[in-house]
């Protein structure tokens, strides 16, 4: 708890007055133009990857960044998408996967989660993912399974997000596009996944 505390002491002390005007701004103003979906990994921060100010990105994290298709009834994710594409109107959603994902290599490699059922629970969202990546194809290009599984789990989240209404019409619509991105922790770079349904792109410098 020292560490936060010390912490909020330098935002106070050094970063606050730097961007004191942005975040008067900011107070009564929200438009975000992203909403990100990414892994609640502590070590992947979309603000630090994407170098974006306050007020820029619209941040969903879940556990192996999944997004349930959607199915009537509350569900916190899905009212998070919604906000973000109808009510803030952002333009571009973008969901991030990782190198060494705990909830993906707990998939691949198929570890006990009997003591941990909720957590059993929510990766049964992955479970196309992980069915696509024991394809010889996903494992030929992800050149391991765990690094195939990122991917592939990616992909299917693009897939389960284009279930959401909100999206789907500002789809149609053509207000909204949607890209998969991998982040390599240790390198800094950032792959850019084609559509589900075919091969990953070239890798990017983050």
């Amino acid at each position: 708890m020292q560490a936060l505390a010390d912490g909020l002491a330098r935002f106070r002390r050094d970063v606050f007055p730097a961007k004191e005007d942005l975040f008067a701004h900011l107070a009564t103003s929200h438009t975000p133009a992203t909403l990100f979906i990414g892994c609640s990994d502590a070590r992947v921060v979309p603000e630090l990857i994407t170098q974006s100010e306050p007020g820029e990105l619209f941040v969903i994290r879940t556990a192996g960044n999944l997004v349930p298709a959607h199915t009537p009834g509350a569900d916190g994710v899905a009212a998070s998408i919604e906000y973000a594409v109808a009510v803030l109107g952002v333009s571009t959603i973008v969901v991030c996967g990782h190198s060494a994902c705990g909830a993906m290599t707990a998939l691949a490699e198929g570890h006990d989660l009997s003591d941990a059922p909720a957590i059993a629970g929510w990766l049964r969202h992955a479970a196309a993912s992980r069915a696509r990546a024991v394809a010889p194809a996903a494992t030929a290009a992800g050149g391991d399974q765990v690094t195939a599984l990122v991917r592939e789990n990616v992909r299917a989240q693009l897939t389960n997000l284009a279930t959401h209404p909100s999206v789907a019409r500002a789809l149609a619509e053509g207000t909204l596009t949607v890209h998969g991105w991998v982040y390599d922790i240790a390198g800094g770079t950032v792959e850019e996944l084609d559509a589900p349904t075919t091969a990953p792109a070239a890798t990017a410098a983050a």
